[in-house]
């Protein structure tokens, strides 16, 4: 299984989801981590407030901040390379680097065009489709 590590800059708690308004980028890394999480997938996130040693003990995350600045984070790292800065994963990064299917996310992992035509409609029933 992959290993990725998610650094972030400084917040005011763990997860960034407190204070007055709430970042819905943060809303939704928290919601995909927490059913990863559930779906036996842990993933590391740091945050530079509350974990400072593990940016200093991470050799790429830690040349990557002395090169680029903090200014760049988040980063995220997939055993131990670099794969994203700037931003956090998308739910499709998370699927492609992760290599784990969509349902994994509360996603569907298939598209109307999976179902043959004769079957009618879009294979969706119940809101939720295939």
């Amino acid at each position: 299984m992959k290993k990725m590590q998610i650094f972030e800059p400084a917040m005011c708690c763990p997860t960034g989801l407190c204070g007055v308004s709430v970042d819905p980028e943060l809303l939704r890394i928290s919601a995909v981590l927490n059913s990863l999480k559930k779906n036996g997938i842990a993933i590391d996130r740091f945050n530079l407030t509350d974990a400072p040693m593990e940016f200093v003990n991470n050799q790429a995350v830690n040349q990557f901040i002395n090169t680029q600045g903090v200014e760049q984070l988040p980063v995220t790292v997939v055993d131990g390379e670099i794969v994203i800065t700037g931003r956090y994963p998308t739910n499709e990064d998370f699927i492609k680097l992760l290599q784990i299917p969509a349902n994994l996310l509360g996603e569907t992992s298939c598209t109307p065009k999976d179902k043959p035509e004769n079957e009618g409609g879009c294979g969706c029933s119940g809101g939720k489709c295939c």
